[in-house]
């Protein structure tokens, strides 16, 4: 499968299987476009028709530099020619047009014995801002509020030190509604978990996501101190985070968090955090706020789609689609300006390994949801992940008694791209993983299925992120 497609000036020609990615001229991009279903031939005679023209002729030679022939047409066929045989080695070479040769190979991998490697824990289902858009009913999840006891959270480590066989390194994030509501037992946890790592030979990593209410300097040293990554949530511009993001007596949150966010990001060096926010209807004009962001200082930034039903006013419809493009595409060409003025920043959602990444197990199963990756509620109780949390019919066990579901795992553990009709052929799929399996749960009902507006969107920031791994070059 070969995916094709021009941006900011690119050719982009992208071997979906092989992962190879091609840079390429005006007249190899047409070639590579008929390959597959025409002879030698007849590409030939198409390339030839179109390129004789004055304008374009000129272009394509001087941009392949080619002299010594008597006239441009006989260059121009000597020119064509040579791209067929370059197709035709880089086909051979397995780089071009290559086979999908995964799909038994997945099969195989996702029946294998699997481990529980990494917990979220919801230590804090209350939460002292109501966001409009939070999935989480402002920290309720379709239930009540509570904080999370030390028993329970202490109890929830031990479960993930039980059923992690012999791998070492786990990991466990601090979640919410906001997790500082509850910090005394976030510490207690933490220096428990240190306590069990050299007698079991565990290394935990953990991890903070907070909205910044809370966030003071104590939090901030003990942070710095013991969470590999913290997360910190901000939508961007005053008027769209205040909108989106107010307290329970309606004033915004902005003003009160970005001094402290700053002061983290300075604190670690601009590495080994987030701000993270969400865009909305209210504002397709998200590049702004990625924008804002970045001219505030920060060097770590991740402003994502909101998911929700069409039914909510903030809701991403199919028909700002269009917008949304054109913001991926102004926000890819602002990165690459801010690289130029020694500004640059990393944007989460253009991050992409075309050297490696993950192996094409991980990049076919996904996130390990429901199989490697679980989440613990106040009271103990285990779903698949953070958003199937509240969806009664998704609990799986808890942390005294453990997973009393083996057939959901089994579910969980085969659901990959190549359960998912939308998927088989997307050639996004070995950088999305075939989506979220909450998302697809709530839009269609099925963990099998894929969110449209979602696929959509993550199309457009693969190809965003491989322009901008090409503009590197």
């Amino acid at each position: 499968m070969v995916h094709q497609y021009k941006n900011n000036g690119y050719n982009i020609v992208l071997d979906v299987n092989s992962g190879m990615v091609h840079v390429v001229d005006d007249l190899a991009y047409d070639i590579i476009g008929m390959y597959e279903n025409n002879g030698r031939e007849e590409i030939a005679a198409a390339m030839l028709e179109k390129y004789s023209q004055a304008e374009l002729l000129d272009e394509i030679l001087s941009q392949e530099e080619i002299t010594g022939f008597e006239n441009k047409k006989d260059a121009l066929v000597n020119l064509i020619n040579e791209v067929l045989e370059d197709v035709e080695q880089l086909k051979q070479e397995g780089a071009l047009f290559t086979q999908d040769i995964y799909e038994n190979y997945i099969k195989d991998f996702k029946s294998r014995s699997t481990v529980v490697k990494a917990l979220c824990l919801h230590i804090a289902h209350d939460c002292n801002l109501a966001c409009r858009y939070c999935f989480a009913e402002e920290g309720e999840y379709k239930g009540h509020r509570e904080l999370m006891s030390y028993e329970v959270g202490k109890q929830a480590l031990d479960f993930l030190i039980a059923n992690s066989g012999k791998r070492r390194n786990l990991e466990v994030d601090f979640f919410g509604g906001e997790p500082l509501m509850n910090f005394q037992v976030v510490k207690d946890l933490v220096k428990y978990g240190r306590g069990l790592e050299e007698s079991h030979n565990k290394k935990f990593r953990f991890t903070l996501t907070t909205n910044g209410v809370l966030l003071n300097d104590d939090i901030m040293e003990f942070a710095n101190q013991e969470m590999s990554n913290v997360v910190l949530s901000i939508d961007g511009r005053m008027e769209i985070n205040d909108q989106m993001r107010p307290s329970r007596n309606g004033r915004g949150s902005y003003e009160l968090i970005v001094p402290k966010f700053k002061k983290l990001a300075e604190s670690r060096n601009q590495t080994n955090y987030y701000v993270r926010g969400t865009f909305t209807h209210n504002n397709l004009d998200f590049s702004e706020d990625v924008k804002h962001l970045a001219d505030l200082g920060f060097k770590q930034i991740s402003v994502e789609p909101v998911v929700a039903l069409p039914e909510e006013p903030y809701a991403i419809k199919e028909e700002d689609l269009p917008k949304l493009y054109e913001e991926y595409d102004k926000l890819a060409k602002l990165m690459l300006e801010y690289k130029k003025e020694g500004k640059d920043f990393n944007f989460f959602h253009f991050m992409i390994d075309l050297s490696g990444g993950p192996c094409v197990a991980k990049r076919l199963s996904g996130c390990g949801s429901g199989t490697e990756y679980l989440a613990v509620t106040p009271w103990g109780d285990l779903y698949p992940c953070h958003q199937f949390v509240g969806e009664e019919q998704y609990l799986m066990g808890n942390v005294f008694e453990g997973v009393k579901t083996p057939d959901m795992v089994q579910d969980f553990k085969h659901c990959n791209v190549y359960s998912k009709d939308k998927c088989r052929d997307c050639f996004a799929k070995f950088y999305c993983s075939g989506g979220c399996a909450a998302n697809s749960f709530k839009f269609h009902g099925d963990i099998n299925d894929a969110y449209d507006i979602g696929c959509e969107l993550q199309k457009k920031r693969v190809e965003c992120a491989i322009m901008l791994k090409a503009a590197e070059e």
